[in-house]
């Protein structure tokens, strides 16, 4: 491989394959290995079953079980983080990501705070397709992942007011939804590589060309297939280089089209999503996503970080702009497009904003 794809190129593309959930009380937590942290504490597992769980078009789960990541004692101030479409509670705890933030002195030291990460509703250990139903499971949306959310954090865990929410990607929209939709439940909200705005453009175009790529595989069989789609990893493949990466990273990574074949191959070669029909939901789950109508009942305040080269909500547009200056008490962070920003995906390394979050976070004292 050229001498230009660097270790920082190989590092930036390991996050972005990373980055592709009284009252009822949940499980005693257990202890579960993770990825190796950087003054991180140790993560524990949780798991809670919401009962008789409604959805939006009125189907309902007599169980939904739903499973949590924790970081420090729950004496601390809580914190909610939501990662990304595809991703899960394990994808956070990475020595870019949590051991930027959650660590000793670090903006929600785990010493202070008590982080809560979700398998959000349809991923991870979370309640999904594949788990039995298959091309039966009710077609969620992205209003009940945040319903899910909210009956986790508050009869799971019997907490009824968040210090702070943070998310990137999906978890970012679902930070905005929050905001919306329970606007007493927290102090702040910190969507990452997000818009307020209505699931469109380019965003949109290629989640449905990869959902399509799938569903027209003869392979597919209307989601009740005898073995996983050879689609679902072109699929995956196809949309996370289309869409994350970065302009001028990508380049610098690939400056030869030997070395882009390598990249390409690379990709091809790493294990597929484990399941099409879940690829599929998730995906397809942010289709009528838009609280633009609703921002005026925002009262949290907002630290929104987008990155300038973010394929999926690109600045030029202005959709950002409009709806920011709608939202009292809201300022963001545009993280300047450079060799070593990855698009969509730089919200993945925290050391890109981690002291802007600090000073926001400090400002909320």
């Amino acid at each position: 491989m050229p001498s230009q794809f660097s270790r920082r190129a190989a590092l930036g593309l390991a996050a972005m394959a990373a980055m592709a959930a009284g009252p009822a009380l949940a499980q005693a937590p257990a202890a579960i290995p993770a990825p190796a942290l950087t003054a991180a504490p140790v993560p524990v597992q949780g798991r809670w079953v919401a009962r008789d769980f409604r959805f939006h078009d009125g189907q309902t789960m007599a169980e939904l079980p739903l499973s949590y990541t924790t970081l420090g004692a729950p004496t601390g101030q809580p914190v909610l983080v939501l990662h990304g479409t595809g991703g899960s509670a394990r994808s956070l705890l990475t020595p870019i990501f949590s051991g930027q933030l959650f660590g000793p002195g670090q903006p929600l030291d785990a010493s202070r705070y008590y982080v809560i990460i979700p398998d959000i509703l349809g991923a991870g250990s979370s309640a999904k397709p594949s788990d039995g139903l298959r091309a039966n499971f009710p077609r969620y949306t992205y209003d009940d992942m945040v319903q899910a959310q909210y009956r986790l954090v508050t009869e799971g865990l019997g907490i009824r007011h968040l210090r702070l929410i943070l998310g990137q990607s999906m978890g970012g929209m679902h930070a905005w939804l929050w905001g919306v939709t329970y606007p007493e439940m927290m102090d702040a909200i910190v969507p990452m590589a997000s818009q307020p705005t209505a699931m469109s453009g380019r965003n949109w175009i290629m989640r449905r060309l990869q959902i399509e790529m799938i569903r027209r595989d003869p392979a597919y069989q209307n989601g009740n297939y005898t073995e996983q789609p050879a689609s679902l990893r072109m699929a995956n493949v196809f949309y996370g280089l289309g869409t994350s990466g970065g302009t001028q990273f990508l380049q610098a990574a690939a400056p030869s089209r030997a070395a882009a074949d390598t990249l390409v191959d690379s990709r091809l070669a790493a294990p597929p999503p484990l399941d099409a029909n879940d690829f599929i939901y998730q995906w397809d789950s942010a289709r009528d996503y838009d609280p633009s109508a609703q921002l005026d009942r925002i009262k949290a305040r907002v630290l929104a970080i987008n990155a300038a080269d973010d394929e999926r909500n690109p600045p030029e547009t202005g959709l950002m702009q409009a709806a920011m200056a709608r939202i009292p008490n809201a300022q963001m962070l545009l993280i300047p497009a450079s060799e070593k920003t990855m698009g969509h995906g730089t919200t993945g390394t925290a050391s890109f904003y981690a002291e802007e979050l600090r000073r926001f976070v400090e400002g909320l004292e």
